[in-house]
């Protein structure tokens, strides 16, 4: 039978939890082994291990790269509860249902906005929080957020939902481990490493009709997926291969107000037009598309470990990404001649526009990217065990093609743009240890390590030779060039401490030294070379935690966090359809973050409540300038966020397989000091809801079948810093939502089984930026060895 299915999958997943979140350990036996790390073993690696906290006994399982002992909030979602419970068709579906949690997936396979959101940051921050897989960066620390023609969204595509054991997400800047972009959430994807020899296929299939102002089409979306792996004396190794084809609903639109117009008869009359009102409430046209993805991705990975001896084990992970997309418009715009019009003067009700040859615009992006990860690790468990780890992510290949003539001949090709960043990426280079002293029985815990990561920016655009679709580029004709690097270099030690039977306590600092250098910006006729900088900072951080009680744990976590400015903040201009404007002198933003938290266990459920509290100063910002498609970065003097959030799952609840799962969190998150934008004062941060609320209730009859039916809200958002979009139900708003999901699973054999899943069943219609995705049906058939 497929593990997933499993009638007690839920009742162990919710061990693992448990003990994950514990920090401070309940007597539990786990028959996962999700604390594997705190044994430092593998399933194949060791027997059975009790450890000292309480009585949590250990049987091995893929091991976290979050710290275990650090009682602070940690949720987690398993490979049977994405299975079982979630319409999963990109990994980062697995979040959907953790407490104050939010990607801003926009369509399947959204490679370039899928930013996340946590409790104190918005879906514009993605620098604020800390994606990895087994321990290798996925966020995009080259900058932050979205900038026209470039994406600092997390390499979701490098981790596919098929090949996920475990996702595990620890809120706030608790752990020294950790760069101050920790400050929102830290989340690992654990993937598979077999223990025995393993074979999985699937594919599926999505479908999305939607009607948006003049737009009613289906767009529909296909994935296939193969894995391969096997365990064989020391080595192990796993093969996956994915792809994905999907067509995406229009993004954005070409807008003109009403009185941007000149009253007259000027122009081609044009029909087609539709009429609203923006985020300020300004009457406005909507003459169009501008942007509907159509994208095929590719992803292959190869992990490979091999155990020089029992206790040191060395691992390579390989990873390749590629993905070819063509963004495509659409004019709402007829003539008399009952043809589509693109371009030109046009004249609406007695008002004339001019639209610039691009105001509808094509774009066509080639990316090849490439991820290594290797790390030799020791796992004694005795006195003193040490891990050195690398990693490397390289812009292979990453371009994007657009024309500068309009349609209808630019779908033909004529003169364009490339805008090249090969050579851009990151790497990173680590060194940890964790000492447990002898004679003191256990009682401190102290980890401790030294790192390097360095990030390297190129944006190159140029005008190109002939068509823009294929031409080489024309070096003598460049349009732009910005980048630059940063680097941090960073030492951390933190020590868990059992002072006492019922008390634990983490104390740990963090010292990292930043600087950023070869920043440069550059057009046809001049080049600017900014000045070298560097900075310095300390973050301390503490955590306590009380067993009161066998089932009832209290903890309490403060921490500082520096989040240092990206290199696409101080130096990653771009000019096009959506412009940024860089600033060189920009201040790295400091976090305080504190929570207290009180868990019990209910026999059949775990039930949380915690109250977190954040203040953060020099918080950084990127925001439309009023007025225009222009954005620009900032420092905000001081943004405080106060917050309570209640989290509940539950297995076997009022009857035997019915498993219930939901959290509610209210946030008070407000922009207090800002001698930039004085209007921005008491105003509410940007994408930052006051309320927000999952819940979900899966049922299995029998071993067989599960039904699952979800849903999710978000209240009332702001994209502002002033909070001047009135209107958060139009095109650039953040609306409220509420979305229900059902989701059916049928374990049609040993080896078969096939699900049946509708997304926003409810058909709501709702924005950030830009539309979400509307009802979406999906089914997929999975085969497993």
């Amino acid at each position: 039978m497929n593990p997933s299915l499993h009638p007690r999958a839920a009742e162990r997943a919710r061990l693992s939890r448990l003990a994950l979140r514990a920090g401070l350990s309940l007597p539990l036996a786990l028959p996962l082994g999700t604390l594997a790390q705190q044994a430092g073993t593998t399933a194949a690696d060791t027997p059975e291990r009790v450890k000292s906290l309480g009585v949590v006994t250990v049987t091995g399982g893929q091991p976290t790269s979050l710290p275990t002992q650090i009682p602070t909030t940690i949720e987690g979602v398993t490979r049977e509860e994405i299975a079982t419970r979630i319409n999963a068709t990109d990994s980062e579906d697995a979040l959907k249902y953790l407490p104050s949690l939010l990607v801003r997936k926009r369509y399947i396979g959204d490679y370039n906005h899928a930013i996340l959101s946590t409790r104190a940051s918005g879906t514009g921050n993605s620098a604020r929080s800390a994606v990895y897989a087994d321990g290798i960066l996925l966020s995009n620390y080259l900058g932050n957020g979205i900038a026209n023609g470039t994406n600092f969204a997390p390499r979701w595509g490098l981790v596919s939902p098929e090949e996920i054991e475990r996702v595990d997400v620890m809120y706030g800047p608790f752990s020294a481990a950790y760069p101050g972009n920790s400050a929102g959430a830290v989340v690992d994807y654990v993937t598979r490493m077999p223990t025995k020899l393993e074979a999985h296929v699937s594919a599926g299939y999505s479908s999305q009709p939607n009607q948006l102002y003049n737009t009613s089409k289906t767009f529909n979306g296909w994935q296939t997926s193969a894995s391969l792996g096997s365990r064989a004396g020391d080595w192990s190794w796993w093969i996956h291969l994915n792809r994905t084809r999907s067509e995406g609903q229009p993004l954005t639109f070409t807008t003109a107000t009403v009185a941007s117009g000149t009253p007259g008869r000027a122009g081609t009359p044009v029909t087609g037009w539709v009429g609203g009102l923006n985020t300020t409430n300004t009457p406005w046209y909507i003459l169009g598309t501008g942007t509907a993805y159509q994208t095929v991705q590719d992803q292959a990975k190869l992990k490979l470990a091999y155990d020089i001896t029992p206790t040191l084990r060395a691992s390579y992970t390989l990873g390749w990404w590629q993905n070819s997309s063509e963004g495509r418009p659409a004019s709402y715009l007829t003539g008399p001649n009952g043809l589509p019009v693109y371009s030109g003067t046009v004249n609406i009700q007695g008002r004339s526009y001019t639209l610039a040859p691009t105001a509808f615009p094509l774009t066509n992006d080639d990316q090849t990217h490439l991820m290594h990860g290797l790390s030799l690790k020791s796992r004694t468990e005795g006195v003193f065990d040490w891990e050195l780890a690398a990693s490397l992510y390289d812009y292979r290949k990453d371009r994007q093609r657009a024309p500068t003539v309009a349609l209808p001949l630019a779908a033909y090709g004529g003169a364009g743009t490339l805008q090249d960043q090969d050579g851009t990426g990151w790497n990173t280079l680590a060194a940890k240890g964790t000492w447990r002293p002898q004679g003191l029985q256990g009682a401190h815990i102290v980890d401790f390590g030294i790192g390097r990561d360095a990030y390297k920016l190129s944006i190159a655009k140029n005008n190109v030779v002939g068509s823009w679709i294929d031409g080489p580029i024309n070096p003598l004709s460049l349009v732009s060039h910005v980048g630059g690097r940063t680097q941090t270099v960073s030492a951390w030690a933190q020590d868990a401490w059992r002072f006492a039977p019922r008390w634990k306590a983490v104390l740990g600092l963090r010292w990292e030294d930043w600087q950023a250098e070869d920043g440069m910006s550059a057009s046809a006729t001049s080049t600017l070379r900014y000045a070298r900088r560097s900075e310095s900072h300390l973050s301390p951080k503490a955590a306590l935690a009380f067993q009161a009680a066998e089932d009832t744990v209290i903890k309490a976590s403060v921490g500082r966090a520096v989040r240092f400015p990206t290199v696409g903040e101080l130096y990653g201009a771009t000019s096009g359809t959506l412009s940024f404007v860089n600033d060189p002198t920009l201040k790295p933003e400091k976090s305080w973050t504190g929570e207290l938290s009180a868990e019990k266990d209910l026999g059949n459920g775990l039930l949380r409540a915690t109250l977190f509290h954040e203040t953060t100063r020099d918080a950084l910002f990127s925001q439309l300038v009023p007025g225009t498609t222009t954005s620009r970065v900032q420092n905000v003097d001081k943004v405080r966020t106060t917050g309570v959030e209640l989290a509940y799952t539950g297995t076997d609840v009022f009857m035997r397989g019915l498993d219930l799962g939901g959290s509610l969190t209210f946030a008070d998150s407000r922009t207090v000091a800002n001698a930039a934008n004085p209007a921005s004062v008491g105003k509410w941060q940007p994408r930052v809801p006051r309320w927000r609320s999952t819940v979900y209730a899966t049922y299995r009859p029998t071993d067989r079948w599960s039904f699952t039916v979800a849903a999710r809200y978000s209240g009332r958002q702001y994209a502002n810093l002033d909070n001047s979009d009135v209107n958060a139900d139009a095109y650039f708003g953040a609306s409220r939502y509420f979305t229900v999901d059902t989701r059916v699973r049928w374990q049609i054999d040993r080896h078969f089984s096939a699900a049946f899943g509708i997304d926003n069943l409810n058909n709501a219609q709702y924005w950030n930026f830009h539309p979400y995705p509307q009802r979406t049906y999906t089914a997929s058939l999975q085969w497993d060895l």
